[in-house]
């Protein structure tokens, strides 16, 4: 570089043309590495109520997930929780591996437990290693099992460019995905789990005495915004799953390899007000499908490959921030410091109006310790979610209620195609609550942006003559 310069400038230069010159020349190589660090990002916007991608760069080009793999350990943790196979006050134990993880972590020692929403909490918002891996014990036995469940509901899933390794995303050579395949887990989890999508809205929780921030900017801060998860590790950058809903058209965005999380805040940003205008008003149905959760089928339908599998490209180091954009070295070498006003001094500010957004707490519940089975528990009754921060906000229907789900799922299936117009935007899920020591399952159409949507779904289907209410979560 040195050589270069030298040949360009001569020695009877003027000090003010010198100067000039190697302005010049530096702009030159800051915008080469720029260019060089975006070819290694990718992106992708999808429609969640169509499928249709309205935005992609390098969507299907392997990357280190970080932390966005606590997205599919959440999946998991729900599926268990719909099937009654554990219940948000279930004792998740940890191990003495769960509680060595890297930070960032709840800091539970070994032997101690906190309840599953506890759990969920923390991983939503503090993105916590050591909640993550303790889930995926509960509910795999052990990590290893854990992980090959994992892959096998993302091939379920669709998402053929991703293999997890670990439940939390501390960084592993043979542990990938891509924006593609974020954005369909994105979408499943919206679509599957209406009834605890909710979580991913949370800002914080208390913690016994402490108040646990979340790492989303993004959330209160974009209207529409209400999740989903972050990430970042050095080699991955810093990653962002976003979802939008504006009570007409939804989105899932997926932004990886950022260079700073103030740069990918506004690269996220500037997709989510490009296109969602551009998404459509009116779905088309379920876009992801539904598959067999058995664990022992999950385990036998996949193969993993070896760690010597290719893995993404190494992330190159930005030219103006190499080595400064973190606080504490150790911490972040050791894996996944979702911390990330440690991690970066100072975020830029967003390009876009804020909002303000009413923050819920949700105090810590208190669980004995106590070993739980691994692989799913026996049922735990559940309560009422509509009574809890765990449901979406807005406005359901309510067209039935039975004391088997299999029942309630069926007269959902029932409505939808005797209503399909009336029930076109709208999902269907169950909610389970407690009578005189009786599990029921109340069947609900969700996804209505206000009472009066709700109410004209309702009058649509008597007309059907199928009885109904609106109810506000």
């Amino acid at each position: 570089m040195r050589q270069a310069l030298s040949g360009i400038v001569s020695k009877s230069a003027s000090p003010l043309k010198t100067i000039m010159i190697l302005a010049m020349a530096m702009t030159f190589v800051v915008a080469g590495a720029a260019s060089s660090l975006a070819a290694k990002s990718a992106a992708i916007v999808v429609d969640a109520k169509t499928g249709k991608v309205l935005y992609s760069a390098n969507a299907d080009g392997r990357r280190y997930p970080a932390s966005l793999t606590k997205m599919m350990t959440l999946y998991l943790t729900f599926e268990a929780m719909a099937k009654g196979k554990i219940s948000k006050n279930t004792p998740v134990v940890f191990s003495a591996h769960a509680s060595a993880e890297a930070p960032t972590k709840l800091g539970v020692k070994p032997g101690g437990s906190v309840a599953v929403e506890t759990a969920i909490l923390s991983i939503v918002t503090k993105s916590a290693n050591d909640s993550a891996t303790a889930l995926g014990e509960m509910l795999g036995g052990n990590e290893a099992n854990f992980a090959r469940m994992m892959t096998a509901k993302a091939r379920q899933l669709g998402m053929n460019g991703t293999v997890f390794r670990n439940a939390n995303g501390l960084p592993d050579p043979g542990q990938f995905t891509t924006a593609r395949d974020m954005a369909t887990l994105g979408i499943a989890l919206r679509e599957h789990f209406p009834q605890y999508y909710g979580y991913f809205a949370q800002r914080s929780f208390l913690y016994g005495r402490q108040r646990i921030n979340g790492h989303n900017r993004l959330l209160g801060r974009i209207k529409g915004v209400d999740g989903i998860k972050t990430g970042y590790t050095r080699a991955s950058g810093f990653n962002l799953v976003s979802s939008v809903n504006d009570g007409n058209r939804r989105l899932v965005a997926v932004v990886m390899g950022g260079t700073s999380g103030g740069s990918r805040d506004n690269q996220m940003a500037g997709l989510i007000n490009t296109y969602l205008p551009r998404a459509s008003t009116r779905g088309g149905g379920d876009l992801i499908a539904k598959a067999d959760s058995n664990p022992v089928s999950a385990l036998a339908n996949v193969l993993l490959p070896k760690h010597d599998a290719p893995t993404p490209d190494e992330k190159p180091v930005a030219v103006a921030e190499a080595d400064t954009d973190v606080a504490d070295d150790a911490t972040v070498a050791q894996g996944d410091s979702e911390d990330e006003d440690t991690a970066e001094a100072e975020a830029p500010k967003l390009v876009v109006p804020a909002k303000k957004v009413k923050t819920v707490i949700v105090s810590a519940p208190k669980v004995a310790t106590a070993q739980v089975v691994a692989a799913y528990a026996e049922p735990t009754p559940a309560v009422d979610p509509v009574n809890t921060a765990s449901v979406p906000s807005g406005w359901a229907i309510q067209v039935a209620s039975s004391p088997k789900q299999s029942e309630a799922q069926a007269f959902l299936d029932n409505t939808t195609k005797q209503a399909p117009k009336a029930l076109a935007d709208a999902t269907g899920f169950t909610v389970a609550f407690d009578k005189d020591g009786v599990t029921y399952y109340r069947a609900r159409f969700g996804g209505f942006g206000s009472k009066d949507a709700a109410w004209k779904a309702c009058t649509a289907l008597k007309k059907k003559k199928i009885e109904c209410y609106a109810v506000q979560q």
